[in-house]
């Protein structure tokens, strides 16, 4: 057995691999309006959301291309990318090569590594190293997770927030993409996701087969940034999140089949329903140097890794990728797929938000603003393989740090496409009017994000009832947050505020308000309001955010209405009859035709409706004005004759 197992590995060791490109897609036996066959209910479901139409791209590689190729007895398919329209394949037979590139369907058949490696082979290192922690329990705050020693790398982001209002990434799916996630099945950091099956698949597409618990522990590492629950010592960004997890990327080489792996992990994300897409991979130079990319390549269209990512966002996925740790190196820019102009590249800083020197240098070589954004990359706190909890460096570990908060702002907000998620976050961020070639816009602020998302998504309307114009207004709330009505009435200059009205919402979710404003201190004019929503009502993270404003016009009938001088003319007593509903203290003057006031009256009028009596007996006959004010604000004037 031992002796067969070497031979074999032997064999494996000599055998070369390809990239076989097919010209077209002819001779389907699925069409395009009829997915189902080929795309997961949730997948099409996502489709339709967003408007997003099924083509070419989604259908399968044609099955009797495949099978010619199957028919080769020196041939063995490895992975087929639909995206791509292509297949990696395996043989050392120069003439199935040949016999290959004579096919009509086959664009061309190009080398793509130079062997297959295996499990025995000592791991190339990729990525950074991590170093073990003296777990912090931090006690004391107000949140709904006890982070313990990750709560800097949550808190960077206000990410607690999105925490505490109830979005911890429940119903979306994040599709890991990455070297391995050895033995999260039996690590503490993932008790939770492992008892309540959030891991909804799984795949090696280095080895083809369905487990991927034996090979690299990096992908289990960025894994535990998100769902982590250890309470009081680490809980990841988005712990409630279901995952798919699959293996792209072969640790102990490093060659262009680890793009097409990427491609066809990123499509099984797509086919089976996810949402995000957190990958720690990136591409620069390979093992074989003749594959090597060069700057120029990292425009964003050139590599296979870039087109897929791109593919993927095109097809409603929000796609994330740590920006690279080549800062330091000679290469020292960002790799590759983190130059797709669709995806958010994610640089390395500290928990004070001071970059890392190792963190890829953007601009990508078409000039796009890369990194998009950064999270903490230094210092990040993770699970560790000895089943205790470490920390790390590398944009690897800034990625999922803030992919999983991503993903709850997704949560929150299902109505945004991914391409309007990607800018509130970056409108969020620090640095969003100056970005710069290390951090890109900055580091987002999901407070803010939420802030808005919140002025996009929200209505509010004004319609005058009688003289009491009602505002209606629907936002996202949950309960604990509020919100405050203000009016500027006309001839006043700022807002103030005349109500106030609780948050309703047994989860974040929308919801439907109305209040009606008597306007008792209104004259003839437009009055504006607008809705002040407190989204932090603590004293700590207060914050608020403005809905559009609303005018209403309000005429000289319904203001004339409110306040009514009879008789006129009048001969010995006026009476001034008041049907404003709440209380105020008025001031009424009485003028004459050259504006001498002759006569000042206080009255504290009480609740509803009064009628205030004013002895005129004492008054020469002619012509006088009576002017009734409230706390300085003109109410009403009228004109008043005198008779003898």
């Amino acid at each position: 057995m031992l002796l067969l197992f070497a031979c074999f590995m032997q064999k494996a060791k000599a055998q070369s691999r390809y990239i076989v490109k097919f010209t077209n897609k002819a001779f389907q036996t699925t069409t395009l309006s009829a997915p189902a066959s080929y795309l997961s209910t949730r997948c099409i479901e996502r489709r339709q959301r967003y408007n997003i139409p099924i083509d070419s791209t989604d259908l399968p590689v044609t099955p009797r291309y495949l099978d010619s190729l199957r028919n080769i007895p020196t041939v063995t398919i490895l992975s087929v990318s639909k995206w791509l329209n292509q297949v990696a394949i395996q043989t050392t037979d120069a003439s199935a090569i040949a016999k290959m590139r004579s096919y009509s369907f086959v664009q061309k058949v190009n080398t793509i590594a130079a062997r297959v490696t295996d499990r025995t082979t000592p791991p190339k290192e990729k990525w950074e190293t991590s170093t073990p922690i003296t777990l912090s329990r931090i006690t004391g705050t107000n949140s709904y997770y006890s982070y313990g020693s990750s709560t800097a790398q949550v808190n960077i982001h206000n990410g607690s927030f999105l925490h505490d209002i109830g979005l911890r990434g429940q119903g979306l799916i994040i599709g890991m993409l990455d070297g391995g996630f050895y033995l999260y099945t039996s690590l503490k950091a993932f008790d939770s996701v492992n008892k309540n099956g959030q891991v909804l698949d799984t795949y090696d597409f280095v080895q083809q087969e369905s487990s991927v618990t034996e090979d690299h522990p990096h992908g289990m590492q960025c894994f535990s940034i998100i769902a982590a629950n250890i309470p009081g010592q680490f809980v990841g960004t988005a712990p409630k999140a279901n995952f798919l997890l699959y293996r792209s990327e072969d640790a102990a080489s490093e060659y262009p089949i680890e793009e097409h792996n990427w491609v066809c992990a990123a499509e099984r994300v797509d086919s089976a329903g996810g949402d995000v897409i957190s990958s720690s991979l990136g591409y620069t130079t390979f093992d074989n140097t003749t594959f090597n990319h060069t700057y120029a390549d990292l425009n964003g269209n050139a590599t296979m890794a870039a087109i897929g990512a791109d593919l993927a966002a095109k097809k409603g996925l929000l796609v994330l990728i740590a920006a690279g740790n080549e800062g330091n190196d000679m290469w020292k820019y960002i790799s590759t797929p983190a130059d797709a102009d669709s995806v958010l590249a994610v640089g390395a800083v500290n928990s004070a938000g001071i970059v890392g020197s190792f963190s890829g240098y953007g601009p990508s070589s078409d000039g796009q603003v890369k990194p998009d954004i950064a999270s903490v990359g230094v210092g990040t706190v993770h699970q560790a393989a000895n089943n205790t909890i470490s920390f790390g460096n590398g944009t690897s570990y800034a990625c999922p740090n803030f992919a999983g908060l991503a993903t709850c702002l997704w949560q929150g907000f299902p109505e945004f496409n991914n391409m309007q998620i990607i800018d509130a976050i970056k409108r969020s961020s620090s640095s969003y009017s100056t970005p710069n070639d290390r951090i890109g816009y900055g580091i987002p602020d999901m407070k803010k994000a939420v802030q808005l998302l919140l002025k996009v998504i929200s209505t509010n309307s004004v319609q005058l009832a009688g003289c009491a114009p009602m505002i209606s207004w629907t936002s996202k709330d949950i309960t604990g947050m509020r919100y405050e009505i203000e009016r500027k009435a006309p001839g006043e200059n700022d807002f103030a505020k005349i109500g106030v009205q609780l948050a309703k919402g047994p989860n974040f979710s929308s919801q439907s308000y109305q209040f009606q404003d008597p306007l008792p201190l209104t004259q003839a004019g437009s009055v504006s309001y607008r809705i002040r929503q407190v989204i932090d009502t603590t004293s700590a993270g207060f914050s608020a955010v403005y809905l559009d404003t609303v005018n209403v016009s309000i005429n000289s009938l319904c203001t004339a209405g409110q306040i009514i001088m009879v008789p006129n003319p009048v001969k010995d007593q006026l009476s001034i009859q008041v049907t404003i509903p709440e209380a105020l203290d008025l001031d009424i003057h009485i003028s004459n035709s050259l504006g001498q006031v002759m006569k000042r009256l206080s009255y504290q009028k009480p609740t509803g409706s009064v009628s205030i009596p004013v002895f005129m007996a004492d008054l020469a006959s002619g012509k006088y004005f009576v002017t009734v004010y409230s706390s300085g604000k003109k109410l009403k004037v009228q004109e008043i004759l005198r008779l003898p």
